[in-house]
């Protein structure tokens, strides 16, 4: 193999989210932040809500007039 082609991996790197979830991995980057999580995703919590993605639930609704 070749030496010095691999990013340093980081044992302990701390995983944000935006619900104020966090938690610790092994990963390439020293520090993530994610928008949806285990704790907040809709299919582990039970919950049914949309989650938006850009802006295409307004855009469905505006273009067929849902409310």
């Amino acid at each position: 193999m070749k030496a010095k082609i691999h990013p340093k991996f980081y044992d302990k790197a701390k995983v944000t989210c935006l619900c104020g979830n966090s938690f610790t991995i092994g990963s390439t980057k020293p520090e993530i932040r994610v928008e949806i999580c285990g704790k907040c995703h809709p299919f582990y919590t039970g919950e049914q809500r949309i989650v938006d993605s850009l802006g295409r639930v307004e855009r469905f609704k505006k273009r067929y007039k849902v409310k």
